[in-house]
């Protein structure tokens, strides 16, 4: 199991994080999202190979959240 680090601005509540969370959550290969909305921070671990990285970007920006990193 791998991890994505994401920097992620405009998370401002519980609606945000439910957001984040209900985007990533059903992509294939995604085996946990971890949302700190004090920090910013979208923590995604997921099977290498079976999902992919830009995808939990496009996502989350998709939703109107800008990814920093």
């Amino acid at each position: 199991m791998e991890e994505a680090n994401l920097k992620v601005k405009g998370m401002t509540c519980q609606h945000c994080v439910r957001a984040v969370k209900n985007a990533i959550e059903p992509m294939a290969g995604v085996k946990a999202v971890f949302v700190d909305l004090p920090n910013g921070e979208v923590k995604v671990h997921y099977e290498p190979g079976q999902a992919d990285p830009a995808a939990f970007r496009a996502a989350i920006e998709e939703e109107g959240y800008e990814v920093l990193q």
